[in-house]
């Protein structure tokens, strides 16, 4: 057995434990990216980081063992600083927005991506509940707006922004009288201020990567007269938003050390969506954090090539093997790799 202390209570636990595996058993909360249970320990985000008291150092949690005589310090004001400093670290190179420039300059706040994905998928009761939902029994703001949602739309820069204004105004025409939300598992609208990444500067290259997932000869439509014409027009978006805007551990841990995003990123890997059309797999490196749960979850797999590490250094990105196609790789274990990942970076083509 092994006698320490974490936060100045004591604990004896067995022999081979981690000090974040004592933590959780102890009720104490310590944020983790690159960690998950039954995989093999590798020490990369550092959020996890805590501080023995007793020779000063600054330990990884997930992978350091206990030692007896530990005096463990996990929630210090320096602990804080530490973490926020790796989180920042991670973000500095994270290029990419939680959410969608349309969305984010939208008076009212409407879930444009959504509303465009259910449209293009001809869900159009779906499309009529969220609209409800966003409405919540006052005015539509579009019927008045000056339209900001199409001036941010990036597919402006490459021929004509989409018809959103008018998407949403025929939409919201189609509410039924009685108004009532037949779908409840849209939620309503969250007004909550939340942590928001940025993308920084797309060159004209990168800009084209967003066209990966608009119809091909889509028929352009500005005005909406009906489902047709509405379901065409929103094969157009470029689809800028994050998948995992509501389920991203990094998004999360930001907003609660209540980091700023910064001004500028380190290009560390171009923007670049790669579509698996055997699984409907995409990822997007820029979004990647290095964290290697892809990896590691693969790596025993003898059946199929998995994601593996490439390059050295600064430079190490995660990819498809070189020898490899990336339509060959993780043809049954996409859904796996998608929800481990803890960003946007993994994601399923819908």
């Amino acid at each position: 057995m092994v006698k320490l202390k974490i936060n100045n209570t004591d604990y004896e636990v067995p022999d081979g434990l981690t000090i974040l595996d004592v933590a959780r058993g102890a009720g104490i909360k310590i944020p983790t990216l690159c960690h998950s249970d039954g995989l093999p320990h590798y020490s990369s985000c550092m959020v996890c980081m805590v501080k023995d008291n007793r020779t000063a150092n600054f330990l990884p949690s997930c992978s350091a063992l206990v030692q007896d005589g530990m005096d463990i310090d996990s929630s210090s004001e320096e602990v804080i600083s530490l973490r926020i400093k790796a989180v920042e670290l991670l973000l500095s190179e994270h290029r990419a927005e939680c959410e969608a420039p349309c969305k984010v300059v939208c008076p009212g706040g409407y879930n444009i991506p959504l509303m465009n994905r259910l449209l293009s998928a001809k869900n159009f009761e779906d499309a009529v509940n969220l609209s409800i939902a966003q409405l919540q029994s006052t005015p539509l703001l579009c019927t008045n707006c000056a339209g900001y949602c199409e001036n941010a739309c990036r597919r402006k820069k490459v021929d004509i922004p989409v018809s959103i204004r008018n998407m949403q105004i025929f939409i919201s025409q189609q509410i039924p009288q009685e108004n009532t939300l037949q779908n409840q598992n849209i939620l309503p609208l969250k007004k909550s201020k939340r942590f928001t990444s940025h993308i920084g500067k797309l060159d004209s290259t990168e800009l084209q990567e967003w066209l990966k997932e608009c119809g091909n000869d889509v028929t352009r439509f500005r005005e909406i007269v009906d489902t047709e014409s509405a379901a065409n027009e929103s094969e157009s978006c470029m689809h800028c938003d994050c998948r995992a805007v509501d389920n991203c551990r990094l998004r999360d841990i930001a907003d609660e050390f209540s980091v700023k995003d910064q001004g500028g990123k380190l290009v560390n890997s171009p923007i670049q969506k790669k579509i698996n059309i055997n699984s409907g797999l995409i990822f997007e490196n820029a979004k990647c954090i290095k964290c290697g749960l892809c990896v590691r979850l693969c790596e025993d797999s003898k059946e199929e090539s998995g994601l593996c590490f490439i390059n050295r250094g600064f430079v190490s990105i995660i990819s498809e093997p070189i020898t490899e196609d990336f339509n060959n790789i993780l043809k049954s274990k996409s859904n796996e790799v998608i929800e481990i990942c803890p960003t946007g970076a993994l994601s399923k083509f819908k």
